[in-house]
């Protein structure tokens, strides 16, 4: 017994440990400051192209075609690991081993740094696209570089960084903790292992603190408080979640064909390829007088922010989520770095509030926060974090009920049309060919040697393994 409390408190202070856990703590402070520092810069690179579109909006027709050409032609010769979101390189991390060069290329903080000035460029140019997964991306390299680099344990360099760093990512960007933890569970790494829950919750508690420190305690939509009597408003849940998952399901299935059939494409002639997108987003973002332009947030927190009087005080009309919902595809199709999570919400607020006009059932503000639920549950396809990503980002606890409802609708109706969630369809574009390996006959156990030895030897490395992972975390 002696021994044992020896060990244990040589455990808790072991230099080497105290290196580790002080180096994975700054690692994770890092990730809260660079989704922080991310925010803020976006917002001034949207004010940037409000500006230039102020002095004309014709000018877009310049800017976008020639920056687009630019954004993708640079994208597919030197960084193409940072096109896109970022979710789909975590995952596709997340599928190799840690020794592979695959994953070290990934999660190169390079390509993480790249990834958000590139990002900060597309939505100066107009592009609809979000921070969201750029910044779940950067926080993943962010962490994993941080693990090799002060030679963290292999389990940590193993799934545990790449989770945590991704979850603090999603948590600093919206400034919703718990939905960065159900993210990295339902989405990133559905055989969750218990040996990684102290490095999730610890990753995302440093970088919530992080948020905090530098932006204080706010909701990324305000407080948004909308009733749904126990009468006929009702109704508006499967309505909006069938609709809304569906018109979802379309957006992923289309993200996911495209991706595949345009990557030939969109490599070989990059510029001409950039241009056509460019020029398209210009055109759309022409006819909607600006709406289809950047992340999508000014106009979904006018929709949510203004209550009864919302349809009343937005500028939109009806067509307004059918011209977000293409400018999105073009922009994430191009290739060119950025994420969906922003347009998407932002599209299914739109959506909410074209069925609030043709379908006065329930109170306008109810139904476009649940259009918005049903639509981005129906493109990412996790229900559980959708209720709780918008339950964070309005500060409203009174529709949780409805939202998980029309979750779980959408979610349902999405893969009717769309059957492999979106980002773990595109992760396969960043996998190797694997080639199936010849069946081998089954090596003879040793003598002397049993099958339960073996499966008791194996328990107690991964024991041993999990309370290492315990005392750093």
């Amino acid at each position: 017994m002696l021994q044992a409390f020896r060990q244990k408190n040589h455990r808790i202070f072991s230099p080497l440990v105290w290196r580790v856990r002080i180096a994975f703590w700054l690692a994770a402070l890092s990730v809260g400051g660079a989704g922080v520092g991310f925010a803020v810069t976006a917002d001034h690179a949207t004010t940037i192209h409000e500006y230039l579109i102020g002095i004309s909006p014709w000018i877009t027709l310049i800017i976008a075609p020639l920056g687009m050409a630019g954004l993708v032609w640079t994208t597919e010769r030197f960084v193409p690991e940072a096109g896109g979101s970022g979710i789909p390189q975590a995952i596709a991390s997340l599928k190799v081993k840690a020794t592979d060069p695959l994953r070290k290329r990934l999660m190169s903080p390079i390509v993480g740094l790249v990834k958000m000035v590139m990002t900060l460029v597309g939505l100066g140019l107009g592009a609809s696209i979000g921070r969201e997964g750029p910044t779940i991306h950067v926080g993943a390299a962010f962490m994993y570089s941080a693990g090799r680099l002060f030679r963290f344990p292999a389990h940590y360099l193993e799934k545990g960084l790449i989770l945590g760093g991704s979850a603090a990512g999603l948590s600093a960007a919206f400034n919703t903790p718990l939905a960065g933890i159900v993210f990295a569970i339902e989405e990133l790494h559905r055989d969750y292992q218990e040996s990684t829950s102290g490095i999730v919750l610890t990753s995302v508690i440093f970088a919530g603190l992080t948020s905090l420190f530098l932006l204080g305690d706010y909701a990324y939509f305000g407080s948004v408080s909308t009733p749904l009597e126990m009468d006929k408003s009702w109704l508006a849940i499967p309505v909006c979640g069938v609709i809304g998952g569906l018109l979802g399901g379309l957006f992923s299935r289309m993200i996911v064909v495209g991706s595949r059939r345009l990557r030939n494409i969109r490599r070989i002639h990059p510029l001409v390829f950039g241009m056509a997108c460019g020029l398209i987003i210009a055109v759309i973002g022409l006819l909607t007088h600006g709406h289809s332009y950047g992340t999508g947030y000014a106009e979904a927190r006018a929709l949510l922010g203004n209550g009864e009087g919302a349809l009343a005080n937005y500028h939109g009309d009806t067509f307004s989520p059918v011209f977000k919902f293409l400018a999105t595809v073009v922009s994430y199709l191009s290739g060119i770095p950025g994420g969906l999570f922003s347009p998407s919400l932002a599209t299914g607020a739109e959506l909410g509030g074209a069925m609030a006009r043709i379908m006065p059932i329930a109170p306008a503000a109810t139904v476009i926060l649940l259009g918005m639920t049903a639509y981005f549950a129906g493109v990412v396809q996790t229900p559980i974090t959708t209720f709780v990503i918008v339950m964070e980002m309005t500060n409203n606890n009174s529709l949780l009920v409805p939202l998980m409802a029309t979750s779980v609708i959408a979610f349902a109706s999405s893969r009717l049309i769309c059957p492999e969630p979106v980002y773990h369809a595109l992760s396969a574009g960043y996998m190797p060919a694997v080639k199936k390996p010849a069946p081998e006959a089954a090596a003879p156990e040793p003598e002397g040697s049993s099958g339960s030895e073996a499966q008791d030897a194996d328990s107690s490395a991964e024991s041993q393994q999990k309370q290492t992972s315990s005392n750093i975390a």
